[in-house]
C-alpha cells in the first residue's frame, strides 16, 4: 500500500480536477447558454467569446466572475454569461441585480445607503444618483491616481463601472427595444422603398416613412457610438478591422437582403430571450455559432478554445495543488519521509503541468510571448520558480525544493489573481511593443531571473525557519540548502544580466537609446549588482551560510521593488500601470523580508537546531557561536 499510496493520491487529485473542468449545465427550464458563450465578438482590439466578455465585465463591476442572488429565500449562483444575456436582451431585469461593489463609507453615505462596510448595489438603486456620481467621478479623473483620496478613487471607479454597464446594455440595441427582428425588417423595407423611389422618379419618401427612417437612423447612430462590443462579424474573408456594431451595420443596409446574418441572429436571440422561449433561443444560438464556424473557422476555433480555458481555470487548480504540495512536503519532515515526499513531488509535477498548460493556452489565444503585462509576468515568474524547484528536488530529494516551489507558485498565482481584477488579462500590447523579437526575448529572460531570485530568497527563509523553530536543520540539510541557494543565485545573475542587456538592445531599437537611467532599468541593474555582490561575498569568505541566506532574503525585497515598485512611482517609460491597492502589500512584503533578515542575526542559542549535540556538527561546517559574526 505504501508503494502505491502516492499514485492513489495523485489519482484522487486528477479526478477532482476532471470534475471541476466540466462546463456548467443549464438547469431544467432555463436557457442553455453553451452556444451563446462561444459566440465571438470584438472588444478592446481582440476577438473573444461572449463568456470572456461576461466574466471580465462582471469582475470589473463586482470583483467576482459569478453573481450571487437570493430567490425564494435561497441563495443561487448565476454564471456571468447568464447575467450578460440579461444585460443585452432584458436590461430591465439586469438593473435589479446587485453587481456594483461599493466599500467606501463616504460613497455609501453620499448614496444614502447604510455603512455596512461593503455593499453590492444594483443599477436601479444607483440610478437616482448617477448625476452626482458622474460629477464626483469627473473631478477625480482630473487628478493623478496618487493624488486621489479614497472617496475620490471610489467615485472614479464607480463612474467607470456605470459607464461600462450602460455601454454593455447598448451593444445589441438601445434599451427599451422589444421586437427587434420586426423593427429591422420594417426599417430595411423602408430603406429599400426609398432607394427605389429615388431611382425611378427622384421623389422623396412619404412623411411617415421618412420619419421612421430618421428616427431609426438616430437610434442606430447613438447605439453605434455607445456600444461596448462590435458584434457583427464580417463576411467570409473579412478581417478584424471589418467588424461592426449593430448600429453601423444597420446604417449600411439597403434592403432586407443586405441585412448581415449577425444582425438577424442577435435580434432573434433577444426576442426569444425576452419571451422566455428557451427552445428558440437554443436553436438560434446554435445555428449562428455553426454559421460562424463555417464563415470564420479560425476565429470560431480560437474562441471555442478560450471558452474551454475559462471553464478549466488552470491557475486556480494549480493554486490548490501548490498548497497541497507545501503541506505534504512539510509533513514529510515529521512522518513518512519517503511516502509523503514522493506524493508531494508527484503533485508538484501535476501542478506544474497544469500551470504550463494555462500559460501556453494564453500564448495560443493571444498569439504573443508568455510575458506581455504584469498579470502574465506573475504567471511566468511562478512557472520559472517551480521549474527550478523541480530540478532542485530531483537533485537533492529532501522535500525542500517541493516546499519552496509550492510557496512561490501559490504566491505568484495569488498575485496574478489580484492583478486580473481590472479586466481582460489578454489585452493587446501597444504598437511599439507588438511582435518585437528583442522585447520578447528580453522580458522572458529577465523574468526567469526574477523567478530565480525569488526561489533563492524562499530557500533562505526555509533555512531560517527550520533552524530557528525546528531541530530539522541538520548538517546535511544546511549544506544542501547552501548549495541550492548558491546555484540558484548564479542562475539569477546570468539571466538578469543577459535580460538587462537584451532590454537595452530593444530600447535602442524602439526609443533610440540603449540606456536612459529609467527607474525600471535601474531596478534591473540593482538586481544584477546585488546578485554579483552576494556571490563575491561568498567567494571572498565575507559571509558564511547564515550570511548567504540573509542576503538572498534581501534579494526578495530588491526584486519585488524592480518588478512592482517602479510601476508605483508613476514616472518613466516603463510605468505601465499604477496600482494604489498593491502599494501597502508591497511595503508589507519588504518589511517582512527585513524582519526575516533580523531574525537571521539572532545568536545561536536561540536557534533550536543549534542546541545540544547538533551544535558541534553545525559549527564544523561554518556555523558560528553567538559571539562570532556570520
Amino acid at each position: 500500500m505504501k508503494r502505491f499510496g502516492p499514485y492513489l493520491v495523485l489519482l484522487v487529485f486528477l479526478l477532482w480536477l476532471a470534475s471541476s473542468w466540466r462546463a456548467p449545465r443549464a438547469k431544467p427550464g432555463d436557457f442553455d447558454l453553451a452556444s451563446f458563450d462561444r459566440i465571438p465578438v470584438l472588444v478592446g482590439g481582440r476577438i473573444k467569446p461572449l463568456d470572456t466578455v461576461a466574466r471580465n465585465s462582471l469582475l470589473i463591476l463586482s470583483g467576482k466572475q459569478s453573481l450571487r442572488l437570493e430567490q425564494d429565500g435561497k441563495k443561487i449562483k448565476m454564471p456571468a454569461s447568464r447575467w450578460l444575456a440579461d444585460v443585452l436582451f432584458n436590461p430591465e431585469v439586469a438593473d435589479t441585480y446587485p453587481v456594483f461593489d461599493i466599500a467606501n463609507p463616504e460613497m455609501l453615505g453620499m448614496l444614502g445607503l447604510p455603512d455596512s462596510g461593503r455593499r453590492k448595489c444594483s443599477y436601479q438603486e444607483l440610478k437616482p444618483h448617477i448625476a452626482k456620481i458622474d460629477e464626483e467621478g469627473k473631478l477625480a479623473g482630473e487628478l493623478q491616481a496618487t493624488q486621489r483620496t479614497p472617496f475620490q478613487s471610489a467615485a472614479f471607479n464607480l463612474r467607470n463601472s456605470l459607464f461600462l454597464y450602460q455601454r454593455l446594455k447598448s451593444s445589441v440595441h438601445q434599451e427599451g427595444t422589444k421586437d427587434f427582428a420586426k423593427e429591422i425588417k420594417t426599417y430595411a423595407d423602408a430603406v429599400a422603398a426609398g432607394v427605389e423611389k429615388l431611382r425611378e422618379s427622384n421623389e422623396a419618401l412619404d412623411k411617415d416613412r421618412l420619419m421612421l427612417l430618421r428616427g431609426a437612423v438616430a437610434r442606430y447612430q447613438a447605439q453605434s457610438e455607445f456600444a461596448y462590443m462590435l458584434m457583427i462579424a464580417p463576411p467570409a474573408g473579412g478581417g478584424e478591422g471589418d467588424w461592426l456594431s449593430t448600429g453601423d451595420a444597420l446604417m449600411r443596409v439597403k434592403s432586407v437582403a443586405t441585412v448581415p446574418p449577425s444582425v438577424y441572429a442577435f435580434a432573434e436571440m433577444g426576442d426569444a430571450f425576452r419571451a422566455g422561449d428557451t427552445a428558440k433561443f437554443l436553436l438560434v444560438t446554435r445555428e449562428y455559432a455553426d454559421w460562424l464556424n463555417t464563415e470564420h473557422p479560425e476565429w470560431a476555433s480560437r474562441t471555442t478554445f478560450e471558452l474551454r480555458f475559462n471553464h478549466i481555470e488552470p491557475f486556480y487548480g494549480s493554486m490548490v495543488l501548490y498548497v497541497a504540495v507545501f503541506l505534504l512536503a512539510c509533513f514529510s519532515w515529521l512522518v513518512m519521509p519517503q511516502g509523503l515526499r514522493k506524493t508531494a513531488f508527484l503533485l508538484l509535477l501535476l501542478a506544474f503541468a497544469i500551470h504550463t498548460f494555462g500559460m501556453f493556452a494564453r500564448m495560443y489565444i493571444q498569439g504573443r510571448p508568455p510575458v506581455t503585462n504584469l498579470y502574465s509576468s506573475a504567471i511566468f515568474v511562478g512557472w520559472g520558480a517551480v521549474l527550478l524547484g523541480i530540478v532542485l528536488e530531483r537533485m537533492f530529494k529532501d522535500g525542500i525544493g517541493s516546499a519552496a516551489s509550492g510557496v512561490v507558485g501559490f504566491t505568484t498565482l495569488v498575485i496574478a489573481h489580484h492583478l486580473g481584477s481590472s479586466g481582460d488579462t489578454l489585452e493587446m500590447m501597444q504598437a511599439v511593443l507588438d511582435s518585437n523579437f528583442w522585447l520578447a526575448t528580453h522580458v522572458v529572460v529577465i523574468t526567469l531571473g526574477y523567478s530565480a531570485m525569488f526561489l533563492a530568497g524562499m530557500l533562505g527563509i526555509v533555512y531560517l525557519l527550520l533552524g530557528l523553530f525546528t531541530p530539522l536543520l541538520t548538517r546535511d540539510t544546511a549544506k544542501a540548502l547552501t548549495r541550492m541557494v548558491y546555484g540558484i543565485t548564479c542562475f539569477a545573475l546570468l539571466f538578469n544580466f543577459v535580460g538587462t542587456v537584451l532590454g537595452g538592445i530593444w530600447a535602442d531599437q524602439s526609443w533610440g537609446r540603449f540606456w536612459g537611467w529609467d527607474p525600471k532599468e535601474n531596478g534591473a541593474l540593482l538586481i544584477v549588482l546585488w546578485s554579483a555582490l552576494v556571490l563575491h561575498a561568498r567567494w571572498g569568505g565575507y559571509i558564511r551560510e547564515r550570511g548567504l541566506m540573509a542576503m538572498s532574503i534581501v534579494g526578495n525585497a530588491i526584486t519585488a521593488f524592480s518588478w512592482f515598485g517602479v510601476n508605483m512611482l508613476g514616472v518613466g517609460l516603463h510605468s505601465y500601470g499604477f496600482m494604489d491597492k498593491a502599494f501597502p502589500w508591497l511595503v508589507g512584503f519588504v518589511i517582512s523580508q527585513f524582519l526575516f533578515v533580523a531574525l537571521s542575526r539572532l545568536p545561536a542559542r536561540f536557534w533550536r537546531s543549534f542546541r545540544g549535540a547538533q551544535q558541534r556538527d553545525l559549527n564544523a561546517v561554518g556555523f558560528q557561536s553567538a559571539t562570532t559574526q556570520s
